[in-house]
């Protein structure tokens, strides 16, 4: 039960984190980017943290529990993903600081859109990373109910 709340947690945090991101991308003032952003930091990547650890400790206990073997290809493969999910939300997170910190630093300034914050809200690598981090935790989610070679 703790193991799939934990798998719940990481994929609603991610979902999320999707989502306001996706938001961002047509927010109209700073002040909306900012608080976008914000919700990520203070909502989802919690979320995201709490589940993955919990999914990942109690999952590897699981495996001995349940007879499997950790030799077994969709162990290995779901914590080799776990781990490049993990690398990819973490890099994509310092594009969305950098396009928060201006976000904040326009709202000093009169809270208008400006095509550099628009350019950093949408910069494409940054995206990549976070929705790679996404379609990787997808894998993650198929490799545990599909446990190919069970």
């Amino acid at each position: 039960m703790f193991h799939v709340t934990g798998a719940f947690l990481f994929m609603g945090g991610g979902i999320a984190a999707g989502v306001l991101n996706l938001r961002a991308w047509y927010a109209e003032r700073p002040s909306e980017v900012a608080l976008l952003l914000r919700l990520i930091q203070r909502v989802a990547l919690p979320a995201i943290g709490i589940g993955s650890i919990t999914a990942l400790v109690l999952g590897i206990w699981l495996v001995h529990h349940a007879g499997y073997s950790y030799g077994t290809f969709w162990v290995w493969a779901a914590i080799v993903l776990w781990a490049v999910a993990g690398g990819l939300g973490g890099r994509s997170g310092r594009y969305q600081e950098r396009a928060a910190k201006e976000a904040r630093r326009l709202i000093e300034t009169g809270d208008t859109m400006t095509a550099e914050l628009r350019a950093l809200v949408r910069n494409p690598v940054g995206n990549a990373l976070a929705y790679g981090s996404g379609v990787t935790l997808l894998l993650i989610l198929i490799l545990m109910v599909w446990k190919p070679g069970q």
